[in-house]
This record gives structure tokens, C-alpha cells and sequence, in this order.
């Protein structure tokens, strides 16, 4: 049977505009404490030091998990992973708002820190449903979901004089669970996942 290069598979389109949407709640949710930072600042009077481990724990923890969570994308599913990741740094930063201590804080901040590792997840997602000539304008349209950082420095401000910082941790865990699920069930099977599940195929 010869294959049917240069087509991208059935469900393309939908795990590709899902896929972007959720990377941007993401990176909205990743960058986060750029702008609640300050009023956890002033609430709890960091130093700069502090200041500056507090904001930066998420991007740590996210460009650290990206390998993992590619691997665990390859071995049960990228669909799967990416829900996963979108829960669970929804916890997080749900979790964040009832925090009072520093300590506390930079717990959750490393929780919230997965969201930035939904990249990897999702590039290992998207590129098995397009052929390897056109993952590259595939990719690329998804790679724009790192306009969830101007999302979060835009509206964050916004929340948070009117309502509080923990309003703005609430309200952006609330978005990225519940784009979680939606994701879990909107979005097909990848190819590769697909096939092991039908043909009974184990990765090595």
C-alpha cells in the first residue's frame, strides 16, 4: 500500500487549532507571576532576591520538564500529556492564591511551571498528524500560542488592581482546567497512539 505523502492525517486541523489555543492558555498561566509577582511582593516584602527566585522558578521548571514530558508524549500519547499538564498546573495555581508564606509560593510556582512545559508536548502531538514537509507551517501556527504572554501582561494588570492578585491566580486556573478538558475531548487520537492501541504495537 503506498502511503498518501504529503496529506496531513484525518483530525489535523482540529488537534492543530486546539492545540494552539491551549498552548496559549499555557504561556498565559507559564508567565504568570510577571505580573502577580509584584503584588506578592509587596504583600509578603521580598527582597529582590526573593523576588527574582519567585518569578523564575515556572520558567525553570518548565524548560526542565519539556524532556520528560516529550518522552511520556511518544509513550502514552501526546493528547493524554497535554490535558495532564493543563490540570495539573491549574492546580497549582489555583493553589497559589491560598498560599501566605514564601516557602509556600515556591512550591506552587513549581507547579505552575508545567505549563511552560506543554511546548514539547504539544510540538510531539501536532507534527504526527503532518508529513515532514509541511510540519514547519504546521508547527509554526502553533508555536504562535506564545501570545499568551502578552495575553497575561495585558489583562493580569487589569484583575489585578480591581480584584487582588489571588483573583488573577484563580480566575487563569480556572481557564486552564477547564481548557483542559476540553482539550482531552476535543481533540483526536495522534496517528502513532492510534495505531498501537488498534494493531496492539507497544513503543520499545
Amino acid at each position: 500500500m503506498v502511503e498518501d505523502v504529503g496529506h496531513a492525517k484525518d483530525g489535523a486541523g482540529r488537534a492543530l487549532w486546539t492545540s494552539t489555543i491551549a498552548f496559549t492558555v499555557c504561556f498565559a498561566v507559564w508567565t504568570i507571576f510577571s505580573i502577580v509577582g509584584l503584588g506578592v511582593k509587596e504583600e509578603l516584602g521580598l527582597s529582590d532576591t526573593q523576588f527574582g527566585l519567585l518569578t523564575g522558578t515556572p520558567i525553570l521548571t518548565g524548560s526542565l520538564v519539556r524532556v520528560f514530558l516529550g518522552v511520556w508524549s511518544d509513550q502514552i500519547g501526546g493528547r493524554r500529556v497535554f490535558a495532564a499538564v493543563m490540570v495539573l498546573s491549574g492546580i497549582a495555581t489555583f493553589l497559589m492564591s491560598y498560599a501566605h508564606t514564601y516557602p509556600q509560593l515556591l512550591i506552587a510556582a513549581l507547579g505552575v511551571g508545567l505549563a511552560g512545559g506543554s511546548f514539547s508536548v504539544g510540538v510531539a502531538y501536532v507534527s504526527k498528524f503532518y508529513p515532514a514537509e509541511r510540519q514547519g507551517t504546521a508547527l509554526g501556527i502553533f508555536g504562535a500560542g506564545n501570545i499568551g504572554a502578552a495575553v497575561t501582561k495585558f489583562l493580569a494588570p487589569f484583575v489585578m488592581v480591581a480584584m487582588g492578585w489571588q483573583a488573577v491566580a484563580q480566575i487563569w486556573a480556572g481557564a486552564i482546567i477547564v481548557m483542559g478538558v476540553i482539550f482531552l475531548f476535543a481533540t483526536p487520537e495522534d496517528p502513532d497512539q492510534k495505531t498501537r492501541q488498534h494493531g496492539g504495537q507497544k513503543r520499545a
